[in-house]
């Protein structure tokens, strides 16, 4: 059987080959934010590869759509938690990580905000939870803009440079890779647990 998750990420790729690559961007950035699996970096890698030039445009849609769609998290975890948020947080198996982090959320909104920004961490999980611990708005929105974008144009400075082979490599350790993701998020819990324990 297929693995889920490397059909989605082909579906993702697959929207670099059509003339609404960006705006494929624009809403994958946005819906990753809130409740989409596959991190928009997957299609900003391969529209810039065809297109190194434009690497630091899709970094800035990236920016933008991630930064949005993190706003779009907040609002679902201030005003339609138990129908919307609690399913998300339960498929993706994260109540208690959500619980643990609604706990101290208030005592470092900006600097919780910003690790999940630039980490693997699921951003996801601190957007909804954000907006269910109601913290200061606009400290959350500071932290997302600056990690989200710092995470989007790091990425366009490599491809910029290294361009294709950066795909190929993916390409060829897409399984490895998904493995060394899966244990930078469990060291990214563990390092949120020792620096706000």
């Amino acid at each position: 059987m297929r693995n889920p998750i490397r059909y989605l990420y082909d579906w993702v790729l697959g929207w670099a080959e059509t003339r609404f690559g960006e705006r494929a961007l624009f809403w994958l950035a946005f819906a990753e934010s809130s409740f989409f699996p596959i991190p928009p970096d997957v299609l900003q890698i391969a529209l810039s590869v065809a297109r190194p030039v434009r690497s630091f445009w899709y970094a800035a849609i990236s920016s933008v759509g991630s930064v949005l769609g993190g706003c779009a998290g907040y609002l679902i975890g201030l005003g339609l938690f138990h129908i919307i948020a609690l399913p998300v947080i339960k498929f993706y198996n994260q109540m208690d990580n959500f619980v643990y982090l609604s706990a101290i959320y208030n005592a470092n909104t900006f600097g919780l905000v910003a690790l999940a920004g630039f980490t693997p961490i699921p951003y996801k999980l601190f957007t909804i939870a954000a907006g269910v611990c109601q913290v200061d708005f606009t400290i959350f929105l500071l932290a997302s803009a600056l990690s989200r974008s710092a995470r989007f144009f790091i990425v366009a400075v490599i491809l910029y440079f290294v361009g294709p082979r950066a795909k190929n490599f993916i390409n060829r350790y897409f399984n490895l890779l998904t493995i060394i993701f899966g244990i930078l998020v469990i060291l990214g819990v563990i390092a949120i647990e020792w620096l706000w324990k």
